[in-house]
Protein backbone atom coordinates (compact mmCIF):
# COMPACT_ATOMS: atom_id res chain seq x y z
CA UNK A 1 0.00 0.00 0.00
CA UNK A 2 1.30 3.36 -0.99
CA UNK A 3 2.39 5.78 1.99
CA UNK A 4 3.31 9.61 2.21
CA UNK A 5 6.57 8.40 2.99
CA UNK A 6 7.04 5.88 0.63
CA UNK A 7 6.15 8.69 -2.07
CA UNK A 8 8.81 11.46 -0.38
CA UNK A 9 11.76 8.52 -0.58
CA UNK A 10 10.71 8.40 -4.48
CA UNK A 11 10.80 12.16 -4.76
CA UNK A 12 13.34 13.44 -2.53
CA UNK A 13 16.34 10.41 -2.83
CA UNK A 14 14.73 9.17 -6.02
CA UNK A 15 13.99 10.93 -9.44
CA UNK A 16 10.48 10.60 -9.79
CA UNK A 17 7.80 7.36 -9.11
CA UNK A 18 7.80 4.60 -11.89
CA UNK A 19 5.19 2.51 -12.02
CA UNK A 20 4.45 0.47 -8.72
CA UNK A 21 8.10 2.42 -7.45
CA UNK A 22 5.87 4.43 -4.33
CA UNK A 23 4.19 1.67 -3.39
CA UNK A 24 7.95 -0.37 -3.33
CA UNK A 25 9.15 2.04 -1.31
CA UNK A 26 6.44 2.28 0.73
CA UNK A 27 7.13 -1.44 2.46
CA UNK A 28 10.31 0.16 4.31
CA UNK A 29 11.08 4.13 2.80
CA UNK A 30 15.21 4.53 4.27
CA UNK A 31 15.37 0.63 3.33
CA UNK A 32 14.64 1.36 -0.03
CA UNK A 33 17.07 4.02 -0.33
CA UNK A 34 19.83 2.58 1.73
CA UNK A 35 19.68 -0.37 -0.94
CA UNK A 36 20.85 1.60 -3.71
CA UNK A 37 24.14 2.64 -2.56
CA UNK A 38 26.14 -1.20 -3.39
CA UNK A 39 28.92 -0.95 -5.72
CA UNK A 40 28.02 -0.31 -9.36
CA UNK A 41 29.63 -1.20 -12.77
CA UNK A 42 28.97 1.42 -15.03
CA UNK A 43 24.87 0.84 -16.69
CA UNK A 44 24.58 -0.66 -20.32
CA UNK A 45 23.12 2.56 -21.81
CA UNK A 46 26.49 3.88 -21.53
CA UNK A 47 28.85 1.04 -22.52
CA UNK A 48 28.99 2.13 -25.89
CA UNK A 49 30.12 5.79 -25.14
CA UNK A 50 34.11 6.28 -26.45
CA UNK A 51 36.16 7.28 -23.59
CA UNK A 52 37.33 10.74 -22.89
CA UNK A 53 40.45 10.26 -24.10
CA UNK A 54 39.65 8.92 -27.89
CA UNK A 55 37.37 12.50 -27.53
CA UNK A 56 40.04 14.50 -26.43
CA UNK A 57 42.35 13.12 -29.10
CA UNK A 58 40.29 14.34 -31.29
CA UNK A 59 40.07 17.50 -30.25
CA UNK A 60 43.63 17.63 -29.78
CA UNK A 61 44.71 16.92 -33.48
CA UNK A 62 41.48 19.13 -34.72
CA UNK A 63 43.43 22.05 -32.32
CA UNK A 64 46.71 20.85 -34.21
CA UNK A 65 45.38 21.10 -37.58
CA UNK A 66 44.09 24.79 -37.33
CA UNK A 67 41.34 27.27 -36.55
CA UNK A 68 38.98 25.53 -39.47
CA UNK A 69 39.31 22.04 -38.82
CA UNK A 70 38.56 22.65 -34.98
CA UNK A 71 34.90 24.08 -35.88
CA UNK A 72 34.19 21.45 -38.19
CA UNK A 73 34.61 19.46 -35.41
CA UNK A 74 32.64 21.09 -32.93
CA UNK A 75 29.89 21.26 -35.30
CA UNK A 76 30.24 18.24 -36.28
CA UNK A 77 31.50 15.06 -34.58
CA UNK A 78 31.37 17.01 -31.48
CA UNK A 79 28.11 18.28 -31.60
CA UNK A 80 26.66 14.79 -32.57
CA UNK A 81 28.65 13.01 -29.40
CA UNK A 82 27.04 15.92 -27.48
CA UNK A 83 23.36 14.94 -28.10
CA UNK A 84 24.35 11.04 -27.77
CA UNK A 85 25.64 11.69 -24.47
CA UNK A 86 22.04 13.95 -23.42
CA UNK A 87 20.08 10.93 -24.84
CA UNK A 88 22.08 8.13 -22.82
CA UNK A 89 22.06 10.41 -19.61
CA UNK A 90 18.30 10.54 -20.17
CA UNK A 91 17.54 7.24 -20.66
CA UNK A 92 19.33 6.04 -18.02
CA UNK A 93 17.80 8.24 -15.42
CA UNK A 94 14.32 7.80 -16.68
CA UNK A 95 14.91 3.77 -16.89
CA UNK A 96 17.13 2.93 -13.80
CA UNK A 97 15.54 0.97 -10.45
CA UNK A 98 18.48 2.53 -8.62
CA UNK A 99 17.83 6.81 -8.85
CA UNK A 100 19.01 7.50 -5.16
CA UNK A 101 22.56 6.70 -7.49
CA UNK A 102 21.81 8.32 -10.50
CA UNK A 103 20.93 11.30 -7.96
CA UNK A 104 24.17 10.95 -6.34
CA UNK A 105 25.84 10.96 -9.93
CA UNK A 106 24.16 14.33 -11.08
CA UNK A 107 24.83 15.40 -8.03
CA UNK A 108 28.49 15.36 -7.64
CA UNK A 109 28.60 16.49 -11.65
CA UNK A 110 27.08 19.65 -10.58
CA UNK A 111 29.61 20.06 -8.12
CA UNK A 112 32.11 19.50 -10.20
CA UNK A 113 30.87 21.17 -13.31
CA UNK A 114 32.38 21.44 -17.00
CA UNK A 115 30.48 22.89 -19.20
CA UNK A 116 29.60 23.71 -22.66
CA UNK A 117 29.76 27.37 -22.71
CA UNK A 118 33.04 26.45 -23.61
CA UNK A 119 32.80 24.89 -26.78
CA UNK A 120 35.73 22.97 -26.49
CA UNK A 121 33.74 20.87 -23.92
CA UNK A 122 31.35 19.67 -26.45
CA UNK A 123 32.09 16.21 -26.72
CA UNK A 124 33.91 15.72 -23.40
CA UNK A 125 31.50 16.97 -20.48
CA UNK A 126 29.81 13.68 -20.76
CA UNK A 127 32.46 11.75 -21.16
CA UNK A 128 33.92 13.89 -17.65
CA UNK A 129 30.49 12.60 -15.62
CA UNK A 130 31.09 8.82 -17.22
CA UNK A 131 34.72 8.81 -15.89
CA UNK A 132 35.80 11.38 -13.85
CA UNK A 133 32.48 11.02 -11.37
CA UNK A 134 30.11 8.09 -11.84
CA UNK A 135 32.85 5.49 -10.25
CA UNK A 136 33.51 7.53 -6.91
CA UNK A 137 30.41 8.93 -5.57
CA UNK A 138 29.89 6.68 -2.80
CA UNK A 139 33.54 6.03 -2.46
CA UNK A 140 36.76 8.42 -0.77
CA UNK A 141 35.98 12.05 -2.02
CA UNK A 142 39.70 12.34 -2.21
CA UNK A 143 39.81 9.48 -4.89
CA UNK A 144 36.92 11.54 -6.71
CA UNK A 145 38.77 14.74 -6.37
CA UNK A 146 41.92 13.58 -8.38
CA UNK A 147 39.84 11.64 -10.75
CA UNK A 148 38.26 15.08 -11.85
CA UNK A 149 41.89 17.29 -11.83
CA UNK A 150 43.22 14.09 -13.67
CA UNK A 151 40.12 14.46 -16.61
CA UNK A 152 41.22 16.41 -20.02
CA UNK A 153 37.77 18.14 -19.35
CA UNK A 154 38.62 19.74 -16.29
CA UNK A 155 42.12 20.73 -17.20
CA UNK A 156 40.48 22.11 -20.70
CA UNK A 157 37.15 23.46 -18.93
CA UNK A 158 39.81 25.65 -16.61
CA UNK A 159 42.25 26.48 -18.48
CA UNK A 160 44.95 24.38 -16.80
CA UNK A 161 46.10 22.25 -20.11
CA UNK A 162 47.94 25.62 -20.97
CA UNK A 163 49.21 26.53 -17.24
CA UNK A 164 53.07 27.43 -17.26
CA UNK A 165 55.11 27.61 -14.19
CA UNK A 166 56.81 31.26 -14.57
CA UNK A 167 60.13 29.67 -13.14
CA UNK A 168 59.80 26.63 -15.02
CA UNK A 169 62.02 25.42 -17.85
CA UNK A 170 59.20 26.73 -20.37
CA UNK A 171 58.84 29.88 -18.37
CA UNK A 172 61.94 30.80 -18.53
CA UNK A 173 61.96 30.99 -22.68
CA UNK A 174 58.66 32.87 -21.99
CA UNK A 175 56.31 30.59 -23.49
CA UNK A 176 53.01 31.51 -21.84
CA UNK A 177 52.52 31.98 -18.32
CA UNK A 178 50.52 30.53 -15.08
CA UNK A 179 46.71 30.32 -15.20
CA UNK A 180 45.32 30.31 -11.52
CA UNK A 181 41.34 28.88 -12.58
CA UNK A 182 41.76 25.31 -11.63
CA UNK A 183 43.57 26.50 -8.52
CA UNK A 184 41.01 29.03 -7.32
CA UNK A 185 37.99 26.79 -8.60
CA UNK A 186 39.29 23.93 -6.21
CA UNK A 187 39.64 25.51 -3.33
CA UNK A 188 36.45 27.95 -3.37
CA UNK A 189 33.93 25.57 -4.66
CA UNK A 190 35.00 22.18 -4.84
CA UNK A 191 36.84 21.50 -1.38
CA UNK A 192 37.12 24.42 1.53
CA UNK A 193 34.21 26.64 0.46
CA UNK A 194 34.66 30.82 -0.50
CA UNK A 195 34.68 30.71 3.75
CA UNK A 196 36.89 28.57 4.28
CA UNK A 197 39.58 30.29 5.62
CA UNK A 198 42.26 30.20 2.06
CA UNK A 199 43.82 33.34 0.63
CA UNK A 200 45.71 34.74 -2.89
CA UNK A 201 48.77 33.22 -1.71
CA UNK A 202 46.64 29.79 -0.99
CA UNK A 203 45.20 29.99 -4.82
CA UNK A 204 48.44 30.69 -6.33
CA UNK A 205 50.38 28.25 -4.49
CA UNK A 206 47.99 25.38 -5.65
CA UNK A 207 48.08 27.06 -8.99
CA UNK A 208 51.82 26.26 -9.12
CA UNK A 209 51.45 22.85 -8.18
CA UNK A 210 49.09 21.87 -10.74
CA UNK A 211 51.44 23.40 -13.37
CA UNK A 212 52.19 20.23 -16.20
CA UNK A 213 49.39 19.32 -15.27
CA UNK A 214 48.18 18.60 -19.39
CA UNK A 215 46.76 16.50 -22.11
CA UNK A 216 49.09 14.72 -23.98
CA UNK A 217 49.75 15.70 -27.90
CA UNK A 218 53.12 17.07 -29.91
CA UNK A 219 54.79 16.90 -26.84
CA UNK A 220 54.77 13.75 -24.92
CA UNK A 221 52.39 11.51 -23.37
CA UNK A 222 49.83 9.81 -25.04
CA UNK A 223 47.57 12.02 -26.99
CA UNK A 224 44.33 12.79 -25.33
CA UNK A 225 45.61 11.03 -21.96
CA UNK A 226 46.08 12.82 -18.97
CA UNK A 227 49.74 13.54 -19.00
CA UNK A 228 52.50 15.38 -16.52
CA UNK A 229 54.99 17.83 -18.36
CA UNK A 230 58.05 18.44 -16.04
CA UNK A 231 59.19 21.12 -18.39
CA UNK A 232 55.46 23.50 -17.42
CA UNK A 233 55.85 22.58 -13.85
CA UNK A 234 56.91 25.05 -11.47
CA UNK A 235 59.93 24.13 -9.38
CA UNK A 236 60.58 24.69 -5.64
CA UNK A 237 58.58 24.36 -2.24
CA UNK A 238 55.18 25.13 -2.26
CA UNK A 239 53.19 26.91 1.07
CA UNK A 240 49.33 25.86 1.23
CA UNK A 241 47.04 26.57 4.35
CA UNK A 242 50.21 26.56 6.25
CA UNK A 243 51.57 23.84 5.15
CA UNK A 244 55.05 23.52 3.34
CA UNK A 245 55.32 20.75 0.60
CA UNK A 246 58.45 19.92 -1.08
CA UNK A 247 59.22 19.73 -4.28
CA UNK A 248 57.71 16.80 -5.69
CA UNK A 249 56.19 17.11 -9.29
CA UNK A 250 53.40 15.70 -9.74
CA UNK A 251 53.31 14.62 -6.60
CA UNK A 252 52.48 17.75 -4.68
CA UNK A 253 49.21 17.96 -6.03
CA UNK A 254 48.37 14.07 -4.84
CA UNK A 255 49.34 15.02 -0.84
CA UNK A 256 47.85 18.33 -1.36
CA UNK A 257 44.37 16.88 -2.50
CA UNK A 258 44.35 14.41 -0.01
CA UNK A 259 44.82 17.22 2.93
CA UNK A 260 42.00 19.25 1.21
CA UNK A 261 39.72 16.24 1.79
CA UNK A 262 40.59 16.10 5.36
CA UNK A 263 40.25 19.84 6.10
CA UNK A 264 37.44 20.21 8.27
CA UNK A 265 36.46 23.20 6.30
CA UNK A 266 36.00 21.02 3.25
CA UNK A 267 34.08 18.41 5.42
CA UNK A 268 31.37 21.83 6.10
CA UNK A 269 31.18 22.88 2.64
CA UNK A 270 30.23 19.40 1.17
CA UNK A 271 28.16 18.85 4.08
CA UNK A 272 26.09 22.12 3.66
CA UNK A 273 25.83 21.41 -0.06
CA UNK A 274 24.69 17.85 0.39
CA UNK A 275 21.61 18.80 2.97
CA UNK A 276 21.27 21.34 0.79
CA UNK A 277 19.72 18.96 -1.94
CA UNK A 278 18.26 16.29 -0.35
CA UNK A 279 16.79 18.26 2.70
CA UNK A 280 16.18 21.52 2.30
CA UNK A 281 17.41 25.16 0.81
CA UNK A 282 18.17 26.16 4.19
CA UNK A 283 19.45 23.31 5.95
CA UNK A 284 20.06 23.35 10.14
CA UNK A 285 23.10 24.44 11.05
CA UNK A 286 23.25 21.29 13.73
CA UNK A 287 22.27 18.72 10.58
CA UNK A 288 25.11 20.64 8.74
CA UNK A 289 27.35 19.78 11.44
CA UNK A 290 26.67 16.10 11.86
CA UNK A 291 27.02 15.37 8.60
CA UNK A 292 30.06 17.38 8.85
CA UNK A 293 31.53 15.31 11.23
CA UNK A 294 30.47 11.55 10.12
CA UNK A 295 32.55 12.69 6.80
CA UNK A 296 35.27 13.32 9.08
CA UNK A 297 35.03 10.31 11.12
CA UNK A 298 34.35 7.72 7.60
CA UNK A 299 37.87 9.75 6.33
CA UNK A 300 35.63 11.68 3.80
CA UNK A 301 33.73 8.54 2.40
CA UNK A 302 30.81 9.82 0.45
CA UNK A 303 28.86 6.19 0.65
CA UNK A 304 28.63 6.82 4.27
CA UNK A 305 27.82 10.43 3.78
CA UNK A 306 25.06 10.01 1.94
CA UNK A 307 23.38 6.97 3.91
CA UNK A 308 23.94 9.35 7.50
CA UNK A 309 21.81 11.54 5.57
CA UNK A 310 19.40 9.26 4.65
CA UNK A 311 19.01 8.50 7.86
CA UNK A 312 18.49 12.10 9.37
CA UNK A 313 15.31 13.08 10.35
CA UNK A 314 15.62 16.08 9.37
CA UNK A 315 15.47 14.42 5.84
CA UNK A 316 12.26 12.81 6.28
CA UNK A 317 10.34 15.45 8.46
CA UNK A 318 9.48 18.11 5.65
CA UNK A 319 8.08 16.61 2.12
CA UNK A 320 8.17 18.50 -0.79
CA UNK A 321 10.43 21.09 0.82
CA UNK A 322 12.90 21.24 -2.44
CA UNK A 323 11.81 22.52 -6.32
CA UNK A 324 12.04 20.21 -8.92
CA UNK A 325 15.32 21.30 -11.34
CA UNK A 326 14.06 21.33 -14.99
CA UNK A 327 16.09 18.39 -15.53
CA UNK A 328 14.13 16.78 -12.43
CA UNK A 329 10.99 17.61 -13.65
CA UNK A 330 11.52 16.25 -17.07
CA UNK A 331 12.69 13.14 -15.75
CA UNK A 332 10.13 12.63 -12.90
CA UNK A 333 7.38 13.24 -15.48
CA UNK A 334 8.75 10.91 -18.15
CA UNK A 335 9.83 7.80 -15.33
CA UNK A 336 5.75 8.42 -14.35
CA UNK A 337 4.67 8.04 -17.88
CA UNK A 338 7.10 5.08 -18.74
CA UNK A 339 8.56 6.68 -21.54
CA UNK A 340 11.76 7.70 -22.98
CA UNK A 341 12.20 10.15 -25.83
CA UNK A 342 14.74 10.17 -28.75
CA UNK A 343 17.65 12.83 -27.42
CA UNK A 344 16.65 15.23 -29.84
CA UNK A 345 13.76 15.91 -28.03
CA UNK A 346 15.07 15.50 -24.41
CA UNK A 347 17.48 18.71 -25.52
CA UNK A 348 14.63 20.39 -26.91
CA UNK A 349 12.50 19.97 -23.42
CA UNK A 350 15.89 20.97 -21.60
CA UNK A 351 16.58 23.82 -23.61
CA UNK A 352 12.89 25.30 -23.34
CA UNK A 353 12.90 25.58 -19.85
CA UNK A 354 16.62 26.57 -19.56
CA UNK A 355 18.93 24.00 -18.46
CA UNK A 356 20.74 22.20 -20.96
CA UNK A 357 22.68 19.36 -19.80
CA UNK A 358 26.29 19.97 -19.11
CA UNK A 359 25.55 23.83 -20.05
CA UNK A 360 26.15 25.50 -16.22
CA UNK A 361 26.44 29.07 -17.03
CA UNK A 362 29.62 28.97 -14.59
CA UNK A 363 32.09 26.61 -12.54
CA UNK A 364 29.61 26.91 -9.58
CA UNK A 365 26.62 24.77 -11.52
CA UNK A 366 23.60 24.84 -11.51
CA UNK A 367 21.67 26.67 -8.90
CA UNK A 368 20.21 24.41 -6.23
CA UNK A 369 17.62 26.80 -4.34
CA UNK A 370 13.91 27.74 -5.22
CA UNK A 371 14.77 31.31 -6.19
CA UNK A 372 16.94 29.89 -9.26
CA UNK A 373 13.95 28.24 -10.52
CA UNK A 374 10.60 29.78 -9.69
CA UNK A 375 10.31 32.85 -11.53
CA UNK A 376 7.34 34.58 -13.82
CA UNK A 377 9.10 32.83 -17.20
CA UNK A 378 10.60 30.02 -15.41
CA UNK A 379 6.84 29.35 -14.21
CA UNK A 380 5.21 29.81 -17.66
CA UNK A 381 7.75 27.41 -19.15
CA UNK A 382 7.14 24.28 -17.24
CA UNK A 383 3.27 25.04 -17.96
CA UNK A 384 4.23 25.18 -21.34
CA UNK A 385 6.54 21.56 -20.98
CA UNK A 386 3.55 19.85 -19.47
CA UNK A 387 0.55 20.69 -21.77
CA UNK A 388 3.26 19.94 -24.70
CA UNK A 389 3.79 16.20 -23.23
CA UNK A 390 0.59 16.09 -22.43
CA UNK A 391 -0.91 16.50 -25.94
CA UNK A 392 1.90 13.66 -27.13
CA UNK A 393 0.49 10.84 -24.64
CA UNK A 394 -0.92 8.58 -26.83
CA UNK A 395 -4.11 7.15 -25.82
CA UNK A 396 -4.31 4.50 -23.15
CA UNK A 397 -4.01 5.40 -19.69
CA UNK A 398 -6.16 7.77 -18.36
CA UNK A 399 -5.19 11.11 -16.27
CA UNK A 400 -6.20 9.69 -12.76
CA UNK A 401 -4.11 6.80 -13.01
CA UNK A 402 -1.30 9.04 -13.98
CA UNK A 403 -1.98 11.14 -10.73
CA UNK A 404 -1.74 7.85 -8.85
CA UNK A 405 1.41 6.64 -10.46
CA UNK A 406 3.03 9.74 -9.93
CA UNK A 407 1.93 11.20 -7.20
CA UNK A 408 0.32 8.49 -4.60
CA UNK A 409 -1.29 9.95 -1.17
CA UNK A 410 0.89 12.97 -1.84
CA UNK A 411 -1.61 14.47 -4.06
CA UNK A 412 -3.76 17.08 -2.26
CA UNK A 413 -7.84 16.72 -2.54
CA UNK A 414 -7.88 20.17 -5.05
CA UNK A 415 -5.29 18.69 -7.01
CA UNK A 416 -6.94 15.35 -7.47
CA UNK A 417 -10.02 17.01 -8.31
CA UNK A 418 -8.85 19.62 -10.79
CA UNK A 419 -7.42 16.34 -12.63
CA UNK A 420 -10.70 14.45 -12.39
CA UNK A 421 -12.61 17.20 -13.67
CA UNK A 422 -10.63 18.52 -16.32
CA UNK A 423 -12.56 18.77 -19.48
CA UNK A 424 -9.99 16.54 -21.50
CA UNK A 425 -7.66 13.94 -21.23
CA UNK A 426 -4.50 16.24 -22.26
CA UNK A 427 -6.00 18.89 -19.68
CA UNK A 428 -5.90 16.03 -17.32
CA UNK A 429 -2.70 15.23 -17.55
CA UNK A 430 -1.17 18.47 -18.03
CA UNK A 431 -2.34 19.17 -14.91
CA UNK A 432 -0.78 16.29 -13.47
CA UNK A 433 2.38 17.03 -14.36
CA UNK A 434 1.83 20.85 -13.55
CA UNK A 435 0.30 20.17 -10.36
CA UNK A 436 2.23 22.15 -7.14
CA UNK A 437 3.02 18.74 -5.79
CA UNK A 438 4.88 17.59 -8.32
CA UNK A 439 6.70 20.64 -9.00
CA UNK A 440 8.42 19.78 -5.92
CA UNK A 441 10.54 17.10 -4.06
Amino acid sequence: MASTLGFHAVARFGLGARDGEIEAASADPRAWVMAQLGDRTAPSALSDMPTGQSLAAELVRALNRGPESLQQTLKGAAREQFIAEIGARARLQIETAAPFYERLVAFWSNHFTVSIAKPALLGLAGAFEREAIRPHVTGKFAELLLAVLHHPAMLLYLDNAQSVGPRSRAGLNGKRGINENLGREVLELHTLGVDGGYGQADVEAFARMLTGWSIGGKRGGEVGAFHFYPQLHEPGAKILLGKTYAEGGEDEVERAAEDLARHPATAHHLALKFTRHFVADDPAEELVERVAERYLDSGGDLGAMAAFVAMQPEAWAQPLAKIKTPNELMISGLRALGRTPEPKAVAGSLKAMGQITFNAPSPAGWPDRAEGWVGPEALLQRADWAMAVARRIPPGPQPEQLLDRALGPAASAATRQAVERAPSSADGFALVLAAPEFQRR
